[in-house]
């Protein structure tokens, strides 16, 4: 475990940081006054690590303009499909030449319409690990059951000429227990009706980074960051780590 292992570190006199073997220990006082780029040993305690809980470390990263942003949780989700779940189905925009369209009302007192659009492809909706699907009017709890099923899951609802994504603050792709942001900054995002030249490949793989790219999407990745403050009696270093 890893927290348990940081844990440990900080209880323990000394850290020894193990990579470099074939380099010699240097002071962090002599690495604070060192130009970088330079590779070292140190033997160091661990004074310090940021953020204290593991999921905490998670960030999105947008790989274009740098940006670094939480990742939000499923009430902020939630909160974006029942607000969008207010724009009533566009019945025009139902079963068209790239998908099938199927209309059900909830059983409960609001009487919600749902709506699921099932991409086809040579005109024949795929098997449902192999479909892509998008929903109007579901709740969270909805979205997520489709997931297990289906491989790609796109929330989105209707306007008078076409679907649209939901505000990027939302998902623009589930897959899995995996929800795929958008960057707010970099992304221009095109008109739905944009995947159907996917749909029309010999074989659509209905892969996120090409289903960003056709949507207009910057997409952004998963990282991995923590900060560690490290001491030796001559001086304190930051450390960063940094990886996807």
């Amino acid at each position: 475990d890893f927290e348990s292992h940081l844990q440990r570190c900080q209880q323990l006199p000394v850290t020894v940081l193990t990579d470099h073997q074939d380099l010699n220990n240097t002071e962090l006082k002599t690495i604070m006054n060192s130009t970088a780029p330079q590779q070292y040993r140190v033997r160091a305690k661990l004074r310090t690590y940021k953020p204290q809980k593991l999921h905490q470390s998670v960030k999105l990263h947008c790989s274009k303009c740098s940006s670094l942003q939480e990742v939000p949780d499923g009430d902020d989700f939630d909160f974006i499909l029942q607000h969008s779940a207010i724009t009533a189905p566009n019945p025009e925009l139902h079963n068209t030449s790239w998908y099938d369209s199927v209309v059900w009302t909830t059983q409960d007192q609001k009487q919600r319409q749902i709506v699921i659009h099932f991409v086809k492809h040579d005109e024949m909706v795929q098997q449902p690990e192999d479909t892509l699907l998008m929903i109007e009017g579901g709740t969270l709890k909805e979205v997520w059951k489709l997931t297990k099923r289906f491989k790609c899951v796109i929330p989105v609802r209707s306007t008078e000429d076409d679907l649209e994504l939901l505000d990027l603050s939302a998902p623009f792709l589930l897959q899995g227990n995996v929800k795929y942001y958008g960057c707010k900054r970099c992304s221009a995002p095109k008109p739905i009706k944009s995947l159907s030249s996917i749909a029309a490949e010999e074989r659509p793989s209905w892969e996120p980074t090409e289903i960003a790219q056709v949507l207009g999407i910057e997409l952004l990745q998963y990282v991995f960051i923590m900060k560690f403050t490290l001491v030796d009696g001559t001086g304190a270093l930051n450390a960063y780590l940094f990886d996807y």
